[in-house]
């Protein structure tokens, strides 16, 4: 009786489970995975890693420089008169007419 029970249960069980496999294998590869690494893969990740730091240094030395540039003006702008600068902004033209007034707002008719 108690293994009546038990095939009962467990045939549908693994039944339903085959069919699922069975299914899944259509979109899904159901095969264990391959983690085998190749040895080609490791020089590719070495002249990628060696890649990755000359542009690394490339662009720290790209940096320096663009800090080098700024600190540099920041020191012209520091020393320089007052009447230079405000030597380079043009005279305000004082006699300018106003704009025009905005158009009214149109009126609505029942």
């Amino acid at each position: 009786m108690c293994c009546k029970g038990f095939i009962k249960r467990v045939v549908p069980f693994f039944l339903t489970f085959a069919a699922g496999l069975f299914v899944a294998s259509f979109f899904v590869s159901v095969a264990a995975p391959n983690f085998s690494f190749r040895s080609d893969r490791g020089y590719y990740r070495f002249g990628e890693i060696q890649r990755l730091r000359i542009e690394n240094r490339e662009l720290r030395e790209n940096n320096f420089r663009q800090r080098r540039q700024i600190e540099e003006l920041r020191r012209q702008t520091m020393n320089a008169d007052a009447s230079d600068v405000f030597g380079a902004v043009p005279p305000v033209d004082v006699d300018v007419p106003p704009p025009p007034p905005p158009p009214r707002a149109p009126r609505f008719v029942r």
